[in-house]
């Protein structure tokens, strides 16, 4: 991972994460409900997580870039809140650096630990991330996030029938896809007691 090229790419993967974070909270001000949710809702993140470990040459590399994009989308979603809008500071802005730094690279180095696997572990690794998207999503609320719901699925689609290399493993993140969601809702709602 200390190679120069990854160096090199750690800056862009820093400066990509100010860009999305300073887009995301510009969504959620500009008072159309389908913007908002694309920032809020977890699909494109998973689906961003995914690809960086998908594209990564190795684990510890996929963990970082991962991290990196996402503390400093973090860091830069708050500033904005802070700075332009006078919102103050959250103190919900350490609890997602730590995510950045913990969830958020594991699940892109469980993306590339499944790209160089076999068998139904590398399956259940892409159930895992698309049960994120379902067991967060909006389409229980289709009515309310029509577009966030469209979406939902297609992400989902993309991560157990696109991104897993064989068709065994998209078969067996298919039939893992239901358990994974009901384990994934259950540790979004941990997760949501812990930061409430």
């Amino acid at each position: 991972m200390s190679s120069p090229a990854e160096r090199r790419r750690l800056p862009l993967s820093a400066f990509t994460g100010v860009l999305a974070g300073a887009a995301a909270k510009a969504a959620d001000e500009s008072g159309w409900q389908w913007a908002a949710d694309i920032g809020s809702f977890p699909a494109a993140w998973v689906l961003v997580v995914a690809l960086i470990g998908r594209f990564a040459p190795s684990l510890p590399v996929a963990a970082a870039r991962a991290a990196v994009l996402f503390a400093s989308m973090t860091v830069a979603y708050y500033a904005w809140a802070a700075l332009v809008l006078g919102l103050g500071w959250s103190r919900l802005l350490p609890v997602w650096l730590v995510l950045s730094a913990t969830a958020v690279a594991v699940v892109a180095m469980g993306a590339r630990w499944a790209m160089s696997r076999h068998g139904p572990p590398r399956g259940a690794v892409w159930a895992l991330a698309a049960g994120i998207v379902l067991a967060g999503g909006a389409v229980p609320d289709a009515g309310d996030h029509p577009v966030q719901a469209v979406a939902d699925v297609l992400v989902t689609g993309v991560l157990v029938l696109v991104l897993p290399r064989s068709t065994a493993a998209r078969g067996w993140a298919c039939l893992f896809l239901a358990p994974a969601t009901v384990l994934a809702g259950l540790g979004l709602r941990l997760l949501a007691a812990v930061v409430s």
